[in-house]
């Protein structure tokens, strides 16, 4: 089973930048869709961004524009790139990945905090 590790969340004040990895522990060429989700104290988790193999991305309303995501598949990992951050981007951002490489089950790894201060 793949296993999925984020880094690169932190503190940061408005207007800053973060960029965040998820780095798997195997080839993530056979996994159809990889992204990015957050759930803030008290909120559902929600849809940040995603990425299909061919580079297709698909953006929540809320982070068009500010954040991009990217993935290597040679280094197993994906990106967030977060920029003009804002205190409402404050969560904890997990990643998720799906295809046949998962056996078609969502893998999570287990989240990185993003601290935005106003």
């Amino acid at each position: 089973q793949v296993q999925l590790v984020e880094s690169g969340g932190g503190l940061v004040q408005a207007g800053g930048s973060l960029r965040l990895s998820c780095a798997a522990s195997k080839s993530i060429f056979g996994i159809d869709t990889m992204g990015w989700y957050r759930q803030a104290p008290g909120n559902q988790r929600e849809l940040v961004a995603t990425i299909i193999t061919r580079g297709n991305t698909k953006f929540a309303d809320s982070v068009k524009g500010r954040f991009t995501i990217s993935r290597d598949n040679v280094k197993n990992t994906i990106y967030l790139q977060m920029n003009n951050l804002k205190p409402e981007d404050t969560a904890v951002y997990y990643c998720n990945a799906i295809g046949p490489e998962t056996g078609h089950v969502e893998v999570w790894g287990q989240g990185t905090l993003v601290t935005v201060s106003s």
